[in-house]
């Protein structure tokens, strides 16, 4: 550069400098040994230097040169920016794969196009003039070096694109593995309802969509599109291809395009799969995803104020209004209790993504996308809202015909009891959703009314969460339930059975519960305790009462005397063990599933039948024969062990000789 300037002669004005660094520019981009970067450098600077030697208040031809002579400089430009992108018409190749002094050389020539049209443009040339003809014909080039760049732009994108790397999506290998939703009153196992853990899962980076190399060349060509008054072009060629890239990777995901009468037709089993697909999918797609989409827009088009969003826009919408759509149909399809958790995530994970959504399409362009977003947003909480209070009418119509076998565990019971432990999780949703629904009570509390009541403090005011309160009217309204499938059993020890499994479970469920014990307090558990031990007593009572009063002295004294008649002795004893037989045939087939109250129920059994049994031998063994004796109290002991196991048995014992 020293000798450079040596050589510079000696510059009287501004102007004279402009074009001697253009000189030392055009010197210095001739050489061949120039990297890729320097020679954009080069560029920029001969750009930036050209546009302020044009900004100088001449006229194109100058009072101090001959007007034929500047008309015919103008003219030869042209002819070798046409000669250069005429060729490339010819040879057909891609530029861009030819290396990047082409691509370089090749934009020089159609910006210095560009600068001509706009020099001849300022004259106000006269129709048909000779200056007006090469005004037509530098539009003709720069129309053909804009569809060759036009081309050039899809090219790079489309064969530069990065595949999306398979551990972004390492959920679809698992998802079908994962516990479902039963249908209501499925006769389903211990917690079904379950909770999709990934729901809440947070995926937050950017990934590079295309090859990063190319995206100076992209953001060049954009460059120069735009500045030529071919932007919408440009843009529209970004907004193709990447629309095309977006619904790849929709297919990749297999996100299926349903129309809404599709899914609210679907069975639920297949929408359950949906929904959690959905559910997965939501996430990957809007934050990582779309924030790459968002950031590659930016790279390209980001010196071009608001393009950048518009083309983000345009080439998004499609796809995460397909996805939203889908929200929409499930949440004006029906009602069903299976749906709620579904609906609950579903609602999660938009709400999580609003701010997201906002954020990647903040102006104009992207005001439908954000109140879409909105709008379903509402729908799938009214949705959620109207399946909740469906699930408390479902409990209170789920109505039996026949009596449930062994008097254990309904699944009505199971369903209720997970059901609401699962939903714990999403209390603060759905405390927001009921209140917004219905005003928060302010309660008198009274004993009728509520397990929270303190015994020393019967009316003080407190506040109830609205679901606290539904919760409490769904226990209410299964215990309610319960009761009337009681009544379905003939044996009534067996309906009370029936009652001190399914209300003891109830409390266990509570009790082993965090959550559903802070929403429904000690005291509702105490009740409850209390009131399985009501009904264990008085199973006893409908059971044993009467097999037990057999071994009472009442009755046994022979006619006019005090002394005990040995036939009615026998007679008695024989009652007995007929009605103790009876009881272990029928009590064995009954279950309990909880071993800690199936073994309380039998001890307590065994204590009063076992010394009712011995006190009676004991007290008449000098009255009954040994061969009468049927059973030992360890034989009775033995056989009361096999109580409540679910596997009916009968007695096979003979009398003892």
């Amino acid at each position: 550069m020293g000798d450079c300037e040596a050589t510079l002669p000696v510059m009287e004005d501004e102007e004279k400098l402009i074009v001697a660094a253009l000189q030392i520019v055009k010197a210095l981009e001739k050489k061949k040994n120039l990297t890729h970067d320097a020679r954009k450098i080069l560029a920029d600077l001969g750009s930036q230097l050209s546009s302020l030697s044009e900004n100088k208040p001449e006229k194109l031809f100058g009072e101090t040169e001959d007007t034929i002579e500047k008309f015919s400089e103008l003219e030869e430009q042209l002819n070798i920016v046409q000669n250069k992108v005429m060729s490339w018409e010819v040879d057909q190749s891609v530029i861009w794969d030819c290396g990047p002094e082409y691509a370089d050389d090749y934009l020089r020539s159609v910006d210095e196009a560009r600068k001509l049209i706009e020099r001849l443009e300022s004259l106000n040339v006269d129709k048909d003039s000779k200056e007006d003809e090469l005004l037509c014909r530098a539009h003709e080039v720069m129309l053909i070096a804009m569809n060759r760049l036009e081309e050039e732009f899809r090219h790079l994108l489309v064969h530069n694109k990065q595949p999306f790397e398979p551990e972004h999506m390492s959920f679809r290998s698992s998802e079908d593995d994962e516990g479902s939703i039963v249908s209501f009153g499925d006769d389903s196992v211990e917690d079904v309802v379950q909770r999709d853990s990934m729901s809440r899962r947070s995926e937050e980076y950017v990934v590079e969509l295309v090859h990063p190399d190319v995206i100076p060349d992209l953001r060049c060509i954009a460059n120069l599109m735009f500045n030529s008054n071919y932007g919408r072009e440009c843009s529209q060629a970004f907004i193709s291809v990447r629309k095309d890239a977006l619904d790849d990777f929709l297919f990749i995901l297999e996100v299926e395009k349903l129309r809404i009468e599709d899914v609210m037709k679907m069975e639920w089993n297949s929408l359950n799969s949906k929904i959690r697909r959905w559910i997965r999918c939501m996430k990957i797609f809007v934050r990582v995803y779309l924030a790459s989409e968002k950031w590659l827009s930016d790279q390209i088009f980001g010196d071009l104020d608001s393009v950048s969003s518009v083309c983000f826009a345009e080439s998004s919408k499609a796809s995460i209004l397909h996805l939203l759509k889908f929200a929409e149909a499930v949440a004006i399809g029906s009602h069903q209790p299976e749906k709620l958790i579904r609906i609950l995530d579903m609602y999660e994970v938009l709400s999580d993504l609003i701010p997201d959504i906002d954020a990647l399409y903040f102006d104009d362009a992207g005001l439908c996308v954000r109140t879409e977003c909105q709008d379903i947003l509402g729908s799938l909480a009214d949705c959620a809202r109207t399946t909740f209070l469906e699930f408390e009418n479902a409990v209170a119509s789920s109505i039996s015909t026949n009596p449930f076998p062994g008097g254990g565990i309904h699944p009505l019971t199971r369903y209720v009891m997970n059901y609401m432990k699962t939903l714990t999780d999403y209390s603060k949703i759905l405390n927001k959703l009921l209140k917004d629904n219905e005003q928060e009570d302010l309660v008198a509390i009274s004993p009728e009314m509520t397990p929270d009541r303190e015994e020393d403090n019967s009316n003080r005011i407190c506040y109830i969460s609205p679901l606290a309160q539904h919760f409490r009217s769904f226990t209410s309204i299964l215990e309610c339930n319960l009761d009337d499938k009681s009544k379905l059993y003939k044996d009534e020890s067996l309906g009370h059975l029936f009652l001190m499994n399914n209300i003891h479970y109830m409390a266990e469920k509570v009790k082993n519960s965090h959550d559903l014990r802070t929403i429904l307090g000690d005291d509702w558990i105490r009740k409850h305790n209390w009131r399985f031990q009501q009904n264990a007593m008085n199973y006893e009572r409908a059971t044993w009462s009467s097999i037990l009063s057999l071994l009472r002295d009442e009755g046994l004294q022979n006619p006019g005397s005090n002394s005990i008649s040995k036939t009615l002795l026998k007679e008695r004893l024989q009652s007995f063990y007929l009605a103790f037989d009876e009881a272990y045939k029928s009590q064995t087939g009954w279950s309990i599933a909880d071993c800690q109250l199936r073994e309380d129920l039998k001890i307590s059994i065994s204590l009063k039948v076992i010394q009712a049994y011995r006190t009676f031998i004991g007290r008449h063994t000098n009255h009954i024969s040994d061969k009468y004796i049927k059973y030992s109290a360890d034989d009775l002991e033995n056989f009361l062990l096999d109580l409540f196991e679910g596997s009916p048995r009968s007695l096979h014992g003979s009398h003892r000789k």
